[in-house]
């Protein structure tokens, strides 16, 4: 994807924020993997027709803890993210490491 100045959304940020490796560009990509955690698990929730509480029932947490999750003010454990698809969601996690 071009931004405006025809630059790439990885040179963009390579340009604004450094190339991968260097702390204010890691800092940036490890904030966005935490948003992008949490808009999949509104989507998903949003998709079956839930409330944050009806999920959060089912994990066995709180609504405010959904709400934290999906707002990127938490980030969210492993365990508790594989309640939330498998028990809250009815889906599978697919973890995968690129290298």
């Amino acid at each position: 994807m071009k931004t405006k100045n025809n630059l790439t959304l990885e040179e963009f940020k390579d340009k604004h924020y450094g190339i991968k490796g260097t702390k204010d560009r890691d800092e940036l990509d490890a904030g966005y993997e935490n948003f992008k955690l949490g808009a999949l698990i509104h989507e998903a929730r949003v998709e079956k027709g839930m409330t944050q509480e009806e999920l959060a029932s089912k994990v066995g947490t709180t609504k405010s803890y959904i709400s934290k999750i999906e707002n990127n003010v938490k980030e969210v454990r492993l365990s508790t993210l594989q309640k939330i698809v498998k028990l809250g969601l009815g889906g599978q996690l697919d973890l995968r490491i690129k290298l």
